[in-house]
């Protein structure tokens, strides 16, 4: 990413107080494995984890609209506070309406991270996105920020880190693991 290019995006950044993620491809590495009993399994990250509970700590909310519907999604959005949480949405410009209307934010206040062609109704309408470097090519040139980590190994955390360090509270976030 070019210096200007990166310096746009830390000014959008600057202004997110909500932060939205997709799961499968993001917060996931996008691959579907079932167990035995037909379930779906999903590893996610701790990396990521701890990323969006720092991002809660500085005032900056987070939720997850995902198309697909999974018990071990809700579980990962309560284990990390997350309750703003959409499953089974295949209208994501839909839901991203309602939480915008039901928290009184601006589209520009937003930030979305997805990495297909369904999370683009968000993406282009949200002050800040982002996405991982196996997105989709469509998704891929619409990100202001393209992370390096792939989805599901630390990708949001890179997100999230960048969005601290545009609001200045990258520092703080990390001086109570340095004392």
């Amino acid at each position: 990413m070019s210096s200007t290019t990166e310096q746009l995006a830390m000014k959008r950044a600057q202004n997110v107080r909500l932060m939205i993620f997709d799961v499968d491809g993001v917060l996931t590495d996008g691959g579907l494995r079932y167990g035995a009993g037909g379930e779906a399994i999903k590893t996610f990250h701790v990396l990521d984890g701890h990323g969006i509970k720092l991002l809660q700590q500085f005032n900056v909310k987070a939720a997850i609209i995902t198309a697909r519907e999974s018990d071990i999604v809700k579980r990962r959005a309560t284990d990390l506070g997350i309750d703003l949480l959409h499953q089974g949405v295949h209208d994501k410009r839909a839901a991203f309406e309602q939480l915008i209307s039901a928290l009184s934010l601006d589209p520009a206040q937003c930030g979305y991270m997805g990495d297909d062609v369904i999370d683009l109704p968000v993406m282009t309408r949200v002050g800040f996105c982002a996405s991982v470097p196996n997105a989709h090519p469509e998704v891929k040139t619409r990100a202001h920020l393209l992370t390096h980590a792939k989805g599901g190994h630390g990708a949001a955390r890179e997100v999230c880190d960048f969005i601290l360090r545009a609001q200045g509270n990258y520092e703080a976030a990390l001086a109570r693991y340095l004392a």
